[in-house]
């Protein structure tokens, strides 16, 4: 049972990471994007924007590692799929620690980003 919730949460932040990505990627030049990123203004949105659209498929990449563990899990392949769900994971908590370095106005973020890898890893760390 911990597996599974585990891999809910784990699906669930693979999910925010996909949501991060098109802001990222996608919407960044908008300014209800750009705003919550803490961006000044349009113009400095324009300037950042070839920044946030790589960084931005860097959390892709992370969402899609997940979810090929997931698939990997429920196709049989248990070594491989928990391995790359439990890297994924810790990956994207490893970047929520990161970001929480750079100041108070990032811990929000921080913990935004983080929350939910930490409780998939917590889960099934213990599943084993």
């Amino acid at each position: 049972m911990l597996a599974v919730i585990g891999l809910i949460v784990a699906a669930l932040a693979a999910l925010l990471h996909v949501y991060i990505w098109v802001m990222e990627s996608i919407t960044w030049r908008k300014p209800a994007t750009w705003r919550r990123f803490g961006v000044r203004d349009q113009d400095a949105a324009d300037t950042t924007q070839p920044m946030a659209f790589n960084q931005g498929f860097y959390n892709l990449f992370l969402a899609i590692e997940v979810f090929t563990g997931i698939v990997l899990l429920l196709v049989g392949l248990t070594s491989a799929g928990y391995a790359l769900v439990l890297f994924g994971t810790g990956s994207m908590l490893a970047a929520s620690l990161v970001l929480s370095t750079r100041g108070e106005t990032y811990r929000r973020a921080a913990l935004t980003q983080g929350a939910l890898p930490l409780i998939a890893l917590v889960l099934l760390l213990l599943r084993m």
